[in-house]
């Protein structure tokens, strides 16, 4: 049927339907309202907000610079029944919180140096802001519940879609300027602490800087809790940053110590073998406690036969399945912000494998997050 032979009900009908299909429009995650929030938008006032890092600087196989993109592609669906998360009992997007999608960050594919601070600062731009909605009260106890920042305030939350992992030193140093040194939650499979000199040679300032040492500069930097200067020394005592899917060949055992250094507990990918998702979620939960955390998100620590789209995969990781259930088990937690890495849409299958299993952990982070506001209850005196 035309539209000329159509009633006027059934011709607005056909566009609303077209209008709202999954499908169709701007691609957006999850089909979220696009604003513009670093240019002429920079006023809206939001809650979480997801913003591309597209950046590349990677070791292997190129492509990630195309994973904003991709994830959003991948996303598309993710609303297509309503978006209500079963296991959580929580559907982010009717929690009441203004979530958007800011686009992506201006990134010069030219000068990694400038790249990297165009990163900070448009993170810290959305970051620094007041959040759109107030914390309110404690669900249990019902008291007033005080922000977790450094400067009292309530700030909004941004997940960010990479881009390669060397992304996270300027989110880190973007996140130190509102919560200070900050306990990590950091899925891969690869350490990602290795001395510039181990990891890339370093034949310059700048080279030393890449995916796989960011945070050794990180720790370096104090961006991290309990970073390179204690952390040898305390880290039997408190280790408040943790990676999680682990299976990376080293250089040599120098690699762990090393990386102990650098303040990190570590979760072998094999080690789901013999205590399954809960005894990980344990050892997550008891290393980070109750303070805020940041989650960075490797699509690699996922194996390659479910993700198989980036830039440097490994064999032996864990299910999409396993991983959602590991972020669901993190319901609770302070998760700051966050973000996920390495997707290179180019290596996908046609089934979007890789950028739909980016899109829907992400899901379980917006759920987790939006179930637990960035506040804390003050100990009366």
């Amino acid at each position: 049927m035309f539209a000329s032979q159509m009633s006027p009900t059934e011709a607005s009908t056909m566009k609303a339907v077209t209008a709202d299909a999954i499908f169709a429009g701007i691609t957006t995650f999850a089909k979220l309202p696009w604003v513009q929030c670093l240019t002429r938008q920079r006023d809206v006032p939001l809650d979480i907000a997801f913003l591309g890092a597209p950046f590349l600087s990677t070791s292997y196989r190129p492509g990630a610079r195309f994973g904003p993109a991709g994830i959003r592609e991948g996303s598309r669906r993710l609303t297509l029944y309503g978006g209500y998360n079963v296991p959580l009992e929580v559907n982010p997007f009717k929690s009441g919180l203004r979530i958007v999608d800011c686009g992506d960050i201006p990134v010069t594919p030219y000068d990694n140096k400038h790249a990297i601070r165009q990163i900070e600062e448009g993170h810290k731009e959305i970051l620094q802001r007041e959040a759109y909605s107030a914390l309110g009260n404690d669900s249990l106890t019902g008291d007033k519940l005080t922000p977790i920042s450094l400067d009292g305030r309530n700030h909004p939350r941004i997940i960010t879609l990479g881009g390669d992992h060397t992304i996270v030193l300027p989110l880190l140093r973007s996140i130190h300027s509102v919560y200070g040194p900050i306990s990590v939650i950091h899925f891969d499979s690869h350490l990602d602490t290795w001395k510039p000199s181990v990891f890339g040679g370093a034949p310059s300032d700048q080279a030393a800087i890449n995916h796989g040492t960011y945070f050794y500069w990180a720790s370096q930097e104090g961006l991290i809790r309990n970073g390179s200067s204690i952390a040898s020394v305390l880290r039997f005592i408190f280790v408040p940053s943790v990676h999680g899917a682990i299976r990376t060949t080293l250089s040599s055992i120098d690699d762990y110590y090393n990386d102990d250094a650098s303040g990190f507990q570590r979760i072998e990918a094999r080690e789901i073998d013999t205590i399954g998702t809960e005894g990980i979620i344990k050892k997550i939960r008891e290393t980070v406690g109750d303070r805020p955390v940041y989650l960075s998100i490797d699509i690699d620590s996922i194996d390659p036969a479910f993700a198989p789209a980036t830039g440097t995969p490994e064999t032996g990781g864990w299910s999409t399945r396993e991983l959602r259930t590991i972020l669901r088990g993190l319901d609770g937690l302070h998760i700051v912000s966050a973000d996920i890495v390495e997707v290179a849409p180019a290596y996908d299958t046609n089934a979007e494998l890789t950028t739909m299993a980016a899109a829907d952990v992400l899901f379980e982070v917006l759920s987790v997050m939006t179930k637990t506001p960035l506040g804390k209850v003050v100990p009366k005196v």
